[in-house]
C-alpha cells in the first residue's frame, strides 16, 4: 500500500489505511504500507502497538532530517532513524521496541545545553567534526550513532526502508522540521504480518516465552504500557476536526 502525506502528519495517513493494511495482512499473510511526503513520524511505536494489538507481528522504519553523522563524516546525514518492532502477547500488553539509530535524542542534548551541563562521549561531534562533550557545541555539530559503525548500518537500512523504498525524501534533503515553511516529506515505511498463520499458537508462546525471560531478569520493552485516556474540551475537539 501506498500513502502521500502531502506534507501532512504520519499518524493521519497510517490511521486512514490502518483497516486496509489489517485487512490484507490477514488475507495474505503479509503487507506493507509505503508513507511518503510526511511531517515526522512522532513515536514509532505507536504504529506498531496498533498493529499488534490486532494480533500482528509489526515493524516500523522512520527517517528525518538530517540530525546524525555516520562514519567519517563531519556533518548531519541521517536522521536519528528510528526502527519499531512489536508483537502480540496472550493476556498481557504487546511486546514493543522502539529506538533510534542514534546515542540519544536531541532534544537530550538541547536539555543540557538550556541547563549548561555536559554530555557523555559519544553523543555527538561539534561543527568542526571533533567529538564534543559540550552540549552548546553539539548543537551546532550533529548526533552521532550508538554503538559506532553497528549503529550507523541500522540507520542506513532504515534510511533505504523509509526513504528509499517509499520514494520519501533523503534526510540529506529533507527541510528542518523546526523551521522554515516547508514540511521535512520524509517517510514512513511498515511490514505487518500474522504470526499465526506461520506458526499457530503464536502469541500463547509469546507468553510463555517472556514469562521465563522475565524469570531471568530480562526487561521486557512494552509490558508496562497501561493505556490512557484523556478527556477533552468538546470545543477543542470540534476545532481540531476541521482540521481532519
Amino acid at each position: 500500500m501506498q500513502v502521500d502525506a502531502k506534507g501532512g502528519i504520519a499518524q493521519l495517513g497510517f490511521d486512514r489505511a490502518f483497516e486496509e493494511l489489517q485487512t490484507r495482512a490477514n488475507t495474505y499473510g503479509v503487507a506493507v504500507l509505503a508513507l511518503k511526503n510526511s511531517y515526522t513520524a512522532g513515536e514509532l511505536g505507536y504504529y506498531v502497538r496498533r498493529l499488534a494489538r490486532k494480533g500482528l507481528v509489526a515493524l516500523a522504519a522512520a527517517n528525518g532530517s538530517a540530525l546524525m553523522a555516520a562514519g567519517q563524516s563531519k556533518e548531519a546525514v541521517y536522521g536519528t532513524n528510528p526502527l519499531s518492532f512489536a508483537a502480540p502477547v496472550d493476556n498481557r500488553a504487546p511486546l514493543v521496541i522502539d529506538q533510534a539509530s542514534s546515542a540519544t535524542a536531541f532534544v537530550n542534548i538541547r536539555q543540557a545545553a538550556e541547563r549548561g551541563e555536559m554530555i557523555p562521549e559519544g553523543w555527538a561531534i561539534d561543527e568542526k567534526g571533533q567529538s564534543t562533550m559540550d552540549s552548546r557545541a553539539a548543537i551546532k555539530g550533529a548526533l552521532l550513532a550508538f554503538g559506532g559503525a553497528r549503529g550507523a548500518n541500522i540507520a542506513l537500512m532504515v534510511e533505504i526502508l523509509a526513504a528509499g523504498t517509499t520514494g520519501a525524501n533523503w534526510s540529506l534533503d529533507a527541510p528542518s522540521f523546526e523551521e522554515g515553511s516547508h514540511s521535512p516529506g520524509v517517510g514512513l515505511f511498515i511490514v505487518a504480518l500474522t504470526p499465526e498463520l506461520l506458526a499457530p499458537g503464536f502469541s500463547a508462546r509469546m507468553a510463555d516465552q517472556i514469562e521465563r525471560l522475565s524469570s531471568k531478569g530480562i526487561h521486557i520493552p512494552g509490558g508496562s504500557f497501561v493505556k490512557e485516556e484523556i478527556d477533552l474540551p468538546s470545543s477543542l475537539v470540534a476545532t481540531l476536526e476541521k482540521y481532519y
